[in-house]
C-alpha cells in the first residue's frame, strides 16, 4: 500500500528531498556563493521531473484515501509549471547577481511553491487543497520581499502576505461550511452531497471557496494585490507570479469546479462568467494608463486571467481544453515578454518606464521584432498563436450558449490591443530619447527569441497542445 502511494507522488516527493537537501548544502557550504549552481540544479530538477510526468503512462491514480489524484489534467499542469519554473529561475540569475540580491534561499524557495503548486493540481480533498495552496503561498510571501535593502519589495510581499492570508481565510471558512454541510472534505463526496441539489450551506461554501479561489488568480474584483505587487517585487520574482503560479491558481479553480461541484455546474458557472466579465474590461481598461511596463503586465495578467476563466465558465470539456489552451500560450508568451523586461537597463540600473522604450527598434532591430511579435500574440492579433488561444476561449463560450460573453470578450480584445499597440509605436516612431543598454544574458536573449518564434511557428499545429489538453480535460469532465 505504501509502495503504491509512494509511487504517485514520486515526483513531488523527489522535488520536496531535493529542496530539502538544497537548503542545507546552501547552509553549510557558504551560503550565497552557491546561489548559481543550486539555479542551475533546480532548473536541472524542475525540466527533469518534467519530462518524467510528461512521459508517463496515461491514466488516473489515487492515494492517500482519494485525498491526492495524479491523472491527465494534474500532468497537463505540472509539466506546464515545471518547464516555466525553470526557464524563469535561469533567466533570473543574471539580473539578481547584478543587483547584489542573489541568495542561496531563492531558488529552494521557488522549489517549495512549486512543490505546492504540484500538490494544488493533484489536490481531490479540502485539506491537501489547503496544503498545497498554503505551501505555495507561504514561499511566494518571501520571495516576493527578498529584497531586504528596497522598501518597495518589503512593501510589495506585506500586501501580498495580508491579502493572500484574507484569501486563505475565505477559502477556509468555506471548506468547512462545505464539509459541515456534506460531512466529507473529499471531492467525490462533495459533488455526491450536491447531486441532489444544492443546500443553502453548500451554497454559501462554494462562494467562500470561490471568493478565495478568486485571490489567487487574480480576478476581479479580487485583483487589488496584483498591480502593486508585480510593481514593487524583484522584477525576477515578477516574471515568476505571472507564469507558473498563475497555471496552478486556474488549474486549481476547474479542478475544484468539475471535481468537487461538477453537479452543480449552473450555480458556480455564472458566477465565473462574471468574474471574466469584470476582469477582462478592468484589467483592459487600467492597463492603458499604466506608465510603468511591470504595472501594465499586471493589469494585463487580470485581463488574460480573465479571458482563460471564460473557458472555465463555459462549464463543458470543451471549455476546460479551451483553459488549458490558453494558459500554455499565456505563460509561453509571457516568458519571452519578462525576458525582455529583465533585460531593460541603463548604465546598469534597471528601467521599467514604458517611455524608455522609444525608438527602441532602431539600436536593436532584431530584440523590437521578437517583442513586436509577442505584443501582437498577447493582443490576440491572428494568424500569431495568441489569437488561437483566444478563439479557443471564445468558441467554448459560444458552443455553451454564452454568446454574450464572447462578445464581451471580444470587445475587451479590441480595448486591450491598445495599450500593446502603443508600445510597438513607442519602439518604432516614438521620440528620441537616451538609449537603453544593449546587453542581453544569453539565457534572456534565447527566451525572448524562443518565445517570439513559437508565436508566429506554431499556428502550424500549436505543437500538439491541442489533444493533449483535449485528453487533459476529459478525464476531469466525465
Amino acid at each position: 500500500m505504501i509502495g503504491t502511494y509512494l509511487s504517485v507522488v514520486l515526483p513531488e516527493l523527489v522535488l520536496a528531498i531535493y529542496a530539502m537537501a538544497a537548503l542545507m548544502y546552501g547552509v553549510y557550504t557558504g551560503k550565497d556563493r552557491e546561489a548559481p549552481l543550486l539555479i542551475w540544479l533546480t532548473a536541472a530538477v524542475m525540466v527533469g521531473l518534467g519530462f518524467w510526468i510528461g512521459l508517463a503512462p496515461a491514466g488516473t491514480e489515487t492515494a492517500f484515501g482519494g485525498s491526492f489524484i495524479d491523472d491527465g489534467f494534474a500532468r497537463f499542469a505540472k509539466v506546464t509549471m515545471l518547464i516555466a519554473a525553470a526557464i524563469v529561475l535561469l533567466m533570473s540569475q543574471d539580473f539578481m547577481a547584478r543587483h547584489g540580491f542573489l541568495r542561496f534561499e531563492y531558488p529552494v524557495l521557488v522549489a517549495l511553491a512549486t512543490l505546492g503548486m504540484m500538490m494544488m493540481v493533484s489536490a481531490n480533498d479540502l485539506m491537501a487543497l489547503y496544503v498545497g495552496l498554503e505551501l505555495q503561498s507561504l514561499a511566494l510571501y518571501v520571495v516576493a520581499s527578498m529584497r531586504r535593502d528596497s522598501a518597495r519589495s518589503t512593501e510589495a510581499g506585506l500586501k501580498y502576505f495580508v491579502l493572500g492570508a484574507l484569501s486563505s481565510g475565505l477559502l477556509l471558512y468555506g471548506a468547512s461550511l462545505t464539509y459541515g454541510f456534506a460531512g466529507t472534505t473529499l471531492f467525490s463526496g462533495i459533488v455526491e452531497a450536491a447531486s441532489g441539489g444544492m443546500s443553502l450551506g453548500l451554497l454559501f461554501g462554494l462562494v467562500f471557496i470561490v471568493t478565495g479561489l478568486a485571490f489567487k488568480v487574480s480576478a476581479v474584483p479580487f485583483h487589488m494585490w496584483t498591480p502593486d505587487v508585480y510593481e514593487g517585487a524583484p522584477t525576477p520574482v515578477t516574471a515568476f507570479f505571472a507564469t507558473a503560479p498563475k497555471v496552478a491558481a486556474a488549474v486549481l479553480f476547474a479542478r475544484v469546479a468539475h471535481s468537487a461541484f461538477g453537479s452543480a455546474v449552473d450555480d458556480w458557472s455564472q458566477i465565473v462568467a462574471l468574474l471574466s466579465v469584470l476582469s477582462m474590461f478592468l484589467g483592459s481598461v487600467a492597463a492603458i494608463g499604466q506608465t510603468d511596463i511591470k504595472r501594465l503586465m499586471a493589469y494585463s495578467s487580470i485581463a488574460h486571467m480573465g479571458f482563460a476563466l471564460m473557458g472555465l465558465a463555459a462549464g463543458t470539456v470543451g471549455g476546460v481544453q479551451a483553459l488549458l489552451i490558453y494558459l500554455a500560450i499565456y505563460v509561453t508568451m509571457n516568458i519571452g515578454t519578462f525576458a525582455f523586461i529583465l533585460s531593460m537597463k541603463r548604465d546598469g540600473e534597471p528601467v521599467t518606464e514604458i517611455a524608455s522604450l522609444s525608438l527602441y527598434s532602431r539600436a536593436e532591430p532584431l530584440k523590437a521584432l521578437a517583442m513586436l511579435v509577442l505584443l501582437f500574440s498577447l493582443a490576440g492579433i491572428p494568424p500569431l498563436v495568441g489569437f488561437f488561444g483566444k478563439f479557443y476561449v471564445l468558441k467554448a463560450a459560444v458552443e455553451a450558449d454564452m454568446a454574450w460573453l464572447a462578445i464581451a470578450g471580444v470587445i475587451a480584445t479590441v480595448i486591450g490591443a491598445f495599450y500593446y499597440l502603443r508600445i510597438v509605436y513607442l519602439m518604432y516612431f516614438g521620440e528620441p530619447r537616451e538609449a537603453l543598454d544593449s546587453s542581453m544574458p544569453a539565457v534572456q536573449w534565447v527566451a525572448l527569441m524562443a518565445s517570439a518564434a513559437i508565436m508566429v511557428v506554431g499556428v502550424v499545429n500549436l505543437f500538439g497542445i491541442e489533444g493533449l489538453a483535449a485528453a487533459a480535460a476529459e478525464t476531469l469532465v466525465r
